[in-house]
């Protein structure tokens, strides 16, 4: 069977913005798609950070019940994660451990589609070593770690041009049925900078040459016509003003905690795992290796939760009642009930609406997803319930404030914007396509769903996300 290809990149980091107004008249090929195709707002997944954020485009599924709660967690079963720490960390030589770290029941499109070519990507499971660019060698583990730990996010734009360099000559020379690219230039320079710095504008040009190259090479081989290529970011950002040390905090209420770096400690209570820096999972009791859901551990742990939500920069709590709900408190707000049963959600106001929706809802999750698209937390309604009842999750789970974040130490540079929070500023993401969809995509689960589609390959059972083709 011919197969058309299906071009994935992904501008890690990007804001819906930077493909809107002035700042697409300054990237002549993408503005050149946007004329021709379609440009959509669409949803990431909570924790809205790279990593997790990757497993809609490659796997079709949200990431918590697959495994991947976050870009930090703690493994209460001691099951998977290893002495000392029993703790897990993308950041650094952990991420080897992503594909292991998976639900070995749920596909890859690698393993789906075997004639791909990645790049930079986190999700590598089923794709052959030599299709993969940037794979996770002792020499790049090394440089990329050199690179982090120095604070040079100029030096993350060359490993861009290099990544760009070498898919553009083996898409034209492979011609694989998928090809997925990511380029982190625009997050790191937003994470040193912020996100409106020209660092991270040059970073979107090489994105945007690079979509050039590729329509060049397709034209001149006369595949552009069959090409899908999208354009696609994980996350968004917004500028912190103030760090909040979330382990201090935790720290002075008694508690012995444990937090990355330093993430094994002796007869620890607590463990703190922060993503993005903008959401952090609370691991309490770790003592049990069974997980005791909330109403359990209100009595002994209720006076931490209330100190925690009196904090500024504590935007909405979560608490898991059980893996199908979920208390949701806003100290300004008050609290309400998201839950699930079988493919309906429910979200019920308790002393007031936290994610002001405005009233109680109920529907299945696309339903859901336009209940709360115009909000300040879109899609909020399925992610939190999502999120908070994978077997990976804290007991506590925390959204910041925007403006805040939770780690105030041990970032090689001050974070001058940060993401992981479910703030519609982190939440919504561009998706930008060569040619009209045929209906509104909602979420990036839907990329995985309409690849598939576009190969004609039969999608899985479950996935979170439908095609927009």
């Amino acid at each position: 069977m011919v197969r058309v290809p299906v071009v994935v990149l992904v501008a890690d980091g990007a804001r819906p913005d930077a493909f809107e107004g002035a700042s697409l008249d300054a990237l002549p090929e993408l503005h050149r798609l946007r004329a021709e195709g379609a440009l959509h707002r669409v949803s990431s997944v909570f924790p809205s950070v790279t990593g997790p954020a990757y497993t809609p485009f490659l796997m079709g599924r949200f990431p918590g019940p697959i495994g991947i709660p976050g870009l930090r967690w703690y493994d209460r079963a001691r099951t998977t994660c290893g002495w000392p720490d029993y703790a897990r960390s993308y950041v650094g030589h952990q991420l080897r451990r992503f594909d292991d770290d998976l639900d070995a029941g749920a596909p890859t499109i690698f393993e789906l589609v075997p004639n791909s070519i990645a790049a930079l990507s986190v999700v590598t499971r089923g794709l052959d070593p030599a299709r993969c660019i940037g794979a996770l060698t002792m020499r790049s583990a090394v440089r990329a770690t050199m690179t982090h730990f120095r604070g040079r996010a100029e030096r993350w734009l060359d490993v861009d041009r290099e990544s760009a360099e070498v898919i553009v000559r083996r898409m034209r020379e492979e011609r694989p049925d998928f090809l997925f690219a990511a380029f982190t230039g625009v997050d790191k320079a937003s994470h040193a900078r912020g996100h409106d710095d020209p660092l991270v504008h040059e970073a979107m040009h090489i994105v945007d040459d690079v979509v050039g190259r590729l329509r060049d090479d397709a034209e001149r081989g006369g595949w552009w016509e069959d090409t899908h290529l999208w354009v696609v970011s994980d996350h968004g950002h917004t500028p912190v003003h103030t760090h909040e040390d979330l382990v201090a905090v935790v720290g002075e209420t008694g508690l012995r905690t444990v937090a990355h770096p330093w993430s094994a400690g002796v007869a620890p209570d607590a463990a703190v795992m922060v993503s993005g820096n903008a959401m952090a999972h609370l691991y309490l009791e770790l003592d049990q290796r069974e997980r005791a859901w909330w109403p359990a551990l209100a009595s002994s742990h209720g006076e931490l939760a209330d100190a925690l939500l009196a904090r500024e920069a504590v935007d909405l709590m979560l608490l898991p009642i059980s893996d199908a709900r979920c208390l949701v408190r806003s100290a300004q707000r008050g609290s309400a009930i998201v839950e699930r049963e079988g493919a309906t959600f429910r979200y019920r106001r308790e002393t007031g609406d936290p994610l002001g929706v405005g009233g109680d809802v109920a529907g299945n999750a696309d339903e859901m997803f336009d209940a709360s698209s115009e909000g300040d937390y879109p899609d909020g309604l399925v992610q939190i319930v999502t999120l908070a009842g994978s077997s990976r999750a804290g007991d506590i789970i925390l959204s910041a404030t925007p403006g805040w974040d939770f780690r105030a130490r041990y970032e090689p540079i001050p974070h001058l914007s940060a993401h992981g929070a479910l703030h519609r500023d982190h939440m919504l993401v561009p998706l930008l396509t060569n040619r009209p969809t045929m209906r509104a995509p909602r979420r990036t689960t839907d990329v995985f769903a309409s690849a598939l589609d576009a190969l004609r390959i039969e999608l899985p059972e479950s996935l979170d996300g439908r095609s927009f083709l």
